[in-house]
């Protein structure tokens, strides 16, 4: 009675037959309005007391259907009054009240479904159901989900590389959503709780009807189930169960709710198969952390807490399934498996965590189906989608983390080798190594290196093995071929990857797969990634190889160790910050060895002074990090400690072997003084180094920081002077006591100075003293002599060194002038006294004039006067020792610097020794010698750069190295100009037969010169046709001097130097930009083309060599427009963040190659058409053999512009009819050849003699085959009916 009088209070009775039989006929999609009076007296509250009345019958006997038949209730009434209330919570603008009710409804109506009759009674309708259903979402407050929309856009575009570009259509929606939004009912927090219980209500009944009512028969309705949607409604404290014996009652969150009715779809009434393939696609976007708007494309969401637990709690689910069904889920389990593969967004962290969701379900699979996945993984990663390649990626390390499986008798002999780690590691991981996209490249590096990292065992055997002398890699080769879709297109089943025997699809590098054997290979592939072009590869490379080193899994050798340290000096900034790290990671795990020891100083020392301010600041950190904040006081000192050990042995090295690096090493303590880091406890601790065992390494430190300090103890260093007077000390050790006696010179008494000075000059005169002492022994005694005035300072060196400048100019003119002065000659001494005189500007010298003639005469015999006048070629050598001319060179350098009448006067005898001498070293110090005068007396050198130049050609690579590194600094400093032959010279180091020469010069080229002059390639590279081919005929071209020695030395001419000369050609074209490619190509067409048919270059046999040339650079694939040639992100090399940039990308670059290639072939078919169809006519007059070169560029043109061809003879029919029959004959008459030439071919090999004769009378062949001289002579006979070969040339477009 209860239930009827509250089904009353809703005046279902009032309702008229008319409206009710109106609600049904449109069936539940709209209603007329009710009238005013007809209301709900009390909200929501009789919908509340009415379902309460209703709940029982669901399990009681009693039917209410006939209670509602006794009582005259109406049914049909009833479901028409539910479906008012539902409808009229649809609205945005619904109120508070309204959206109750509206929940309340449906859940009333879904109530109703689940009771015992209501199919009999007819309270099903398929529309008002799904209707239902999506009240969550129509009375659920859309703006949060608009703003989290918002706000994952604005997350995707800082974490892509790349953001999207400000659209005004952006703003247009942004204000339409604004808008919608202004007109959503504002809702306060008490308003939302309402609302939730409301939809805790519905999804409540939706429960209890699943239990009652199956729906196996509405396959649509079980899809609109919401589920899905709900799993991140609201978020969970603690871990969800998945438990089928749950009561609904006691479920207070939305999750538990939503997986509890996901689970109920997953049984059989609800749709055998199917329920399981639509549970598993509903949570596939919950795992993919992505959420289906109105339109159905999934939109991705920012991963927030949230969004993170809801993918956990969604992966636990899909476990819980599995564990639950067994067998029948395996097959679902693998089709989701697949759609997370192919669904996943190109973002790390997504990657990442998807990655890892793979590898958890994976754990559920048994062995024969885990083994079966990973084979289809194996597929899967080497299809084209870059994507595609690094998940796989990501899930083979995800995989690794993972117990390797042991195979059992289930699995099949073909699949147990897909069950080991070592597959993973050789195949997924390794196999990727030379990837066709360097980001697949790199992504592979980096997951080799975080495999030593893993607990596995079995994953660093595998990856040992790699590099192991006894093993071999092999591959599996599966051939493919797939058909890419997109989500739009992807249906949620078996995703099958087929072999195709005809296609084979590999993505590797130069599209050649590469099987190494030996570990030599493997690790010579590995440094060729730390060379490789792109900077992230290179990266990565260096990441791989200091886990490799790190772990010894390659030996620590110096060859291995070099290539990290030479990073340090990366062109890319982010490379040299990653080698300083690798250096520093793999010092930290090997600080006792030596070689890592010495490969860390020689990367991180010199990167003190790089160019970037931030890799001085890395490397500074790193040499405080290791040496001057481990120097403690003597005292505490141990030997156990580690790090107190390394720093003394990186110093002992520096002293040692590494003596090299000071000038870098002294930058450091520059910077550092100017911070304060010398602190009087430091000096304190250095000092009391100086009388053990790491003396050497305190005197270093001394040394560097006395300058700074104010206050030492003179003491100790008092006395280890005098322990180095007394004793034997070390050279290094030695000039670092001079050098700190030198700075604390002005704090000493006047006794003091005297007595160290009177010390030096005995030392001096021994004649006994290493040249490096030498050096720091006068640099000590000019500053203790120091003085305000300059006159004091002079005085006191020609007081102290006077003698010993007297000494060393008898001895050098009793040696050098007397005739009989070589028999009595002492290396050592000569050398000797070269050195000190070449730091004579010290000393004011009597005997200049007589010093220099000896010094003269050490390089050369003769009268000085004679010899500076004489030509080069007259010069007669010295008959004094290498060694001794190689000191002499040096000194007469250091004068001339300090001279300008001493550089004007010798320069010629420099040049001399350039040209003639045959020692390495007088020539090494001569190229260094001029190089430096060139800096001081640049417009006097200028005219000897030329035979500096020369020595680029040296047969020493010691002396073209160190000429090559010299000239590039002359000419980022603009000391030296790009004048006559010496861009040529530079060029053609490129082909030297030292590769390391070779790649030295193109770093100079491009990272150093390129980019302080970017036309400097495009400016020389006509005349470089001429040049290399020594051509000197063009009365513009190739005029500049040069000796006929030089002419012969750096000769490329000649079909033995083709390949040489095209590599150079090839490397300048692939740097040029589109602008100077589409000129250089004009220039081409008019300066060599067009002369050749004007005869201006005359066709003889050099001419013609020349031409021929020009028709192969024409044909380069590396002087085509990167637009046209669709170099940039092609072929899927590069990785697209989101698919509408994807597009926008791809219609941007459709637009710019139609109109770059627009203009580009109106060009052609305007201005070089014509030139080459006179020209072809002038060759075949003289039976040129260039003809066939002429044809072939031809060729390969009429390819690219065969509808440009058809636009220019629109006018002319007939002309457009013939030149597509001649086309189309051609391709028939090629192919023809081709299928024949393979049958002759095969006849040949069997012993058939093949006549290479040519048959057309002794006329020089045009191509190889006939089909080609009869279509193209067809084409162009056509061609030379529209455009007069009589007719004056017509000029080409020019750019400016």
């Amino acid at each position: 009675l209860r239930l009827i009088k509250e089904l009353k209070l809703i005046f279902i009775d009032v309702f008229c037959a008319g409206w009710v039989d109106a609600v049904w006929d449109f069936e539940f999609t709209e209603t007329e309005p009710l009238d005013a009076a007809i209301v709900i007296k009390n909200g929501s509250k009789e919908f509340k007391t009415l379902y309460s009345h209703l709940l029982p019958y669901m399990t009681d006997t009693e039917s209410v259907w006939t209670v509602f038949g006794d009582n005259g209730v109406s049914v049909k009434s009833l479901v028409a009054v539910l479906s008012y209330f539902v409808l009229g919570g649809k609205s945005k603008t619904a109120s508070v009240q309204q959206r109750i009710s509206a929940l309340q409804a449906s859940s009333l109506y879904l109530l109703l479904l689940g009771i015992p009759g209501s199919v009999v009674n007819k309270m099903f309708h398929q529309i008002l159901f799904d209707t239902c259903l999506n009240t969550v979402s129509n009375c659920w407050p859309q703006s949060l989900v608009k703003k989290r929309k918002k706000d994952t856009l604005k997350s995707s575009q800082a974490d892509g590389k790349r953001s999207k570009p400000h659209r005004k259509d952006d703003d247009e929606m942004d204000v339409d959503e604004d808008e919608e939004q202004d007109e959503e009912v504002h809702l306060s927090p008490q308003d939302l709780l309402k609302i939730r219980e409301g939809v805790v209500l519905l999804v409540k009944s939706l429960l209890r009807l699943l239990l009652k009512f199956p729906l196996k028969d509405e396959p649509q309705s079980a899809d609109n189930c919401m589920f899905a949607k709900l799993t991140n409604f609201e978020p969970v404290i603690g871990e969800l169960s998945f438990g089928a014996g749950q009561d609904i009652d006691d479920m207070r969150t939305m999750p538990e709710l939503a997986y509890y009715g996901l689970w109920l779809l997953c049984s059989s009434n609800h749709g055998d198969e199917k329920s399981l393939r639509r549970v598993f696609h509903r949570v596939l976007y919950v795992i993919l952390m992505m959420s289906k708007g109105e339109s159905g494309k999934p939109s991705l969401m920012m991963a927030t807490q949230a969004v993170l637990a809801a993918r956990d709690q969604a992966i636990g689910f899909v476990s819980h399934v599995v564990d639950e069904l067994k067998e029948p889920a395996l097959p679902f389990l693998r089709i989701l498996l697949q759609h997370i593969s192919f669904r996943m967004v190109d973002k790390t962290d997504y990657r990442t965590r998807g990655a890892q969701a793979v590898a958890k379900l994976l754990a559920k699979m048994p062995c024969g189906d885990y083994a079966s996945f990973i084979k289809w993984l194996f597929d899967y990663s080497r299809q084209s989608k870059v994507a595609y390649r690094m998940f796989a990626l990501d899930v083979s390390m995800a995989l690794l983390e993972q117990p390797e499986r042991e195979a059992n008798e289930n699995v099949d002999t073909e699949l147990v080798s897909f069950l080991s780690h070592r597959f993973l590691v050789h195949n997924m991981v390794f196999g990727r190594r030379s990837d066709a996209s360097p980001t697949v490249r790199g992504h592979a590096l980096t997951c080799l290196a975080q495999c030593l990292e893993l607990p596995s065992m079995n994953a660093t055997r595998s990856i040992k093995e790699l590099f192991s002398t006894s093993a071999s890699l092999t591959h599996t080769h599966l051939h493919m071929h797939t058909t890419q879709k997109t989500f739009k297109t992807l249906p949620f089943k078996t995703i099958e990857i087929t072999n195709n025997d005809h296609a084979s699809f590999e993505l590797f590098e130069g599209n050649v797969m590469l099987v190494f054997s030996l570990a030599k290979d493997t690790m010579a592939l590995l440094k060729r990634r730390v060379s490789d072009p792109k900077t992230n590869v290179r990266k990565c490379a260096l990441q791989a190889m200091m886990g490799l080193l790190k772990h010894n899994v390659i030996m620590l050798s110096e060859g291995n160790l070099t290539v990290l340290s030479e990073r340090t000096r990366d062109p890319a900034l982010s490379v040299k910050k990653k080698a300083l790290q690798c250096l520093m990671d793999l010092l930290t795990a090997h600080p006792e060895n030596s070689l890592v020891q010495k490969a860390w100083l020689r990367g991180v020392v010199p990167a003190v002074v790089d160019a970037e301010s931030s890799v001085q600041e890395k490397a500074l950190e790193c040499l405080e990090q290791t040496i001057l904040s481990q120097v403690k006081s003597h005292g505490s000192y141990s030997y156990r400690d580690a790090q107190q050990t390394l720093t003394w042995d990186l110093l002992g090295l520096l002293c040692d072997h590494c003596q090299d690096l000071g000038r870098y090493f002294s930058r450091a303590f520059t910077v550092w003084s100017k911070q304060n880091k010398f602190t009087a406890a430091f000096i304190n601790n250095l000092i009391s180094h100086t009388e053990a065992e790491h003396a050497a390494g305190a005197w270093l430190l001394l040394s560097k920081v006395a300058s700074s300090c104010p206050r030492l103890d003179y003491g100790k260093i008092l006395d280890a002077w005098d322990d180095l007077v007394r004793s034997n000390v070390t050279v290094t050790t030695s000039c670092h006591i001079l050098c700190v006696i030198g700075d604390i010179g002005e704090h000493l008494n006047e006794d003091t100075k005297s007595r160290i000075v009177e010390d030096i000059i005995t030392w001096l005169k021994s004649f006994e003293m290493p040249l490096e002492v030498i050096s720091a022994s006068v640099e000590t005694l000019c500053r203790l002599g120091k003085a305000e005035a300059v006159s004091d300072t002079q005085t006191f060196l020609n007081q102290h060194c006077g003698e010993l400048v007297s000494v060393c100019e008898a001895y050098l003119s009793g040696v050098i002038l007397n005739e009989n002065g070589a028999q009595n000659l002492n290396e050592d001494l000569v050398s000797y006294a070269l050195f000190f005189w070449s730091i004579h500007s010290y000393v004011e010298c009597f005997f200049f004039l007589l010093y220099m003639f000896c010094v003269f005469r050490v390089l050369t015999e003769g009268s000085e006067e004679l010899a500076c006048s004489q030509p080069l070629s007259q010069f007669k050598a010295s008959s004094m020792p290498s060694s001794v001319r190689a000191h002499a060179v040096i000194t007469l350098g250091k004068l001339c610097l300090q001279h300008e009448e001493l550089t004007r006067k010798y320069l010629p005898a420099f040049a001399r020794e350039l040209e003639l001498c045959s020692e390495l070293a007088v020539r090494s110090n001569v190229v260094v010698v001029m190089c430096d005068l060139c800096v001081r007396y640049t417009n006097m050198v200028d005219r000897y750069v030329p035979n500096v130049s020369a020595c680029l050609r040296d047969k020493e690579p010691l002396i073209r190295k160190q000429t090559l590194t010299m000239l590039t600094n002359l000419l980022q400093e603009e000391f030296v100009k790009w004048k006559g032959s010496l861009f040529f010279r530079f060029i053609a180091v490129l082909v030297d037969s030292d590769p390391t020469i070779a790649s030295l010069c193109e770093y100079c080229l491009v990272h150093l010169l390129l980019k302080k002059n970017p036309v400097m390639f495009s400016q020389h590279f006509i005349e470089c046709i001429f040049h290399f081919n020594s051509y000197e005929k063009h009365k513009t071209y190739n005029k500049f001097p040069q000796a006929a020695s030089e002419k012969a030395k750096f000769s490329l001419k000649g079909a033995q130097n083709k390949e040489r000369r095209f590599t150079i050609y090839r490397f300048l074209l692939v740097h040029f930009t589109d602008a100077q490619r589409f000129n250089i190509t004009i220039k081409i067409s008019q300066n060599i083309l067009g002369n050749a048919y004007r005869m201006y270059l005359p066709l003889d046999g050099d001419g013609a060599v020349v031409l021929a040339e020009t028709f192969g650079i024409l044909s380069l694939k590396e002087i085509k427009l990167s637009a046209l040639s669709g170099a940039v992100g092609a072929g899927g090399d590069e990785p697209q963040e989101d698919e509408q940039m994807a597009m926008a990308k791809a219609v941007m670059q459709v637009a710019q190659k139609k109109v770059v290639s627009q203009v580009q072939k109106k060009v052609f078919i305007e201005s070089m058409i014509p030139i080459i169809i006179n020209l072809k006519s002038m060759l075949e007059q003289k039976r040129s053999p260039v003809l066939k070169d002429l044809m072939g560029y031809l060729q390969l043109t009429m390819q690219d512009y065969r509808s440009e061809v058809k636009e220019f003879f629109a006018a002319d029919e007939q002309l457009a009819v013939e030149m597509e029959y001649n086309l189309k004959m051609y391709e028939k008459e090629m192919e023809a050849q081709m299928a024949h030439c393979s049958l002759g071919g095969d006849a040949a090999s069997g012993g058939t003699p093949v006549s290479t004769r040519p048959s057309n009378g002794g006329r020089p062949l045009r191509h190889s085959g006939g089909a080609f001289d009869y279509v193209f002579d067809g084409m162009l006979g056509v061609l030379q009916r529209f455009v007069s070969p009589t007719a004056p040339l017509r000029g080409a477009l020019r750019i400016d």
